[in-house]
């Protein structure tokens, strides 16, 4: 368990929100397109990193993993970052916030739930309230860049058209319509421009082109030795 202070913006005003999370969520191949999705499982794929067993699957992920700072500490130089949406349940309401779901891509080799479980799941410390952007989710827009040896690159940029619906989400996850208080949950991300690769720093940021605001957030990663 861990609890998150974050702000809601909603309705034009900004409010303090404390939310306490109980468990993370990863879900996974959550691609509505069929070709897109494969492309991924390929990209994964030739990292030595085996297909799911199903599409979507769900990763559990300790709470305590999620986080607002601005950096994160990994072991060795295999990590990367990857743009998601994140519901956030709290309070019998749903949020809708960004995050980079770090992973350590040498222990996703041979076993991705235990990789999920290496790393902190950054997120901004803004949220938006997912009933005001239901009406328009698909037109709503993902980015991430990487900075590596200096050089800011666009890494990762879609819409959640390329999604499946909260809602489908949510029911193939958790059997019901409803997220659990408490649950913080990414869902999915886009395929790497030029391919899946570290970075010493990782931005992010979602944007609502109908009610014109963007959300975004980033962070440093210190690369930690391997003495043994």
């Amino acid at each position: 368990m861990t609890t998150i202070a974050l702000t809601l913006d909603a309705k034009g005003a900004q409010t303090p929100l404390t939310v306490t999370l109980t468990q993370g969520v990863i879900a996974g191949w959550t691609g509505r397109d069929p070709v897109a999705r494969d492309h991924h499982i390929k990209e994964l794929q030739a990292l030595g990193i085996a297909p799911p067993a199903t599409t979507p699957i769900y990763y559990r992920c300790a709470a305590r993993r999620f986080t607002t700072d601005g950096m994160i500490e990994c072991t060795d130089i295999n990590s990367s970052g990857e743009v998601e949406f994140c519901l956030i349940a709290s309070g019998g309401k749903v949020y809708v916030g960004v995050g980079s779901d770090h992973t350590d891509r040498q222990v996703e080799t041979y076993n991705i739930t235990v990789s999920k479980q290496m790393c902190d799941k950054p997120i901004a410390p803004v949220v938006w309230e997912l009933s005001e952007l239901l009406p328009h989710w698909d037109q709503i827009i993902l980015r991430s860049w990487a900075t590596i040896k200096g050089e800011k690159v666009l890494y990762q940029e879609g819409t959640l058209s390329g999604m499946l619906p909260v809602a489908e989400l949510i029911k193939k996850g958790f059997g019901g319509d409803t997220l659990p208080d408490g649950t913080a949950m990414f869902g999915g991300t886009f395929a790497a421009k030029g391919g899946i690769r570290p970075a010493d720093r990782f931005d992010y940021e979602i944007e609502d082109p109908v009610l014109k605001r963007k959300i975004s957030h980033g962070y440093d990663v210190k690369t930690l030795p391997v003495v043994g």
